[in-house]
């Protein structure tokens, strides 16, 4: 496993995130709700309806 190193931040989504949502739609719920830019560095976690999936985006710089 590739972890994403020491000091990364870590941000959740408040709320639930419809987990259809492709890379597009998690960067600009990302923007929109959690205020941060997806391509930061940081973690930015999203949990499904039912609390039972989460996605996480982490950009590490190499796409």
């Amino acid at each position: 496993m590739i972890g994403p190193g020491n000091g990364v931040r870590v941000f959740l989504a408040a709320g639930t995130t419809d987990m259809r949502c492709g890379i597009a739609g998690l960067c600009a719920r990302a923007k929109k709700v959690l205020g941060e830019d997806p391509a930061g560095g940081a973690l930015l976690v999203f949990r499904g309806r039912m609390g039972d999936r989460l996605k996480i985006l982490h950009w590490d710089g190499q796409g």
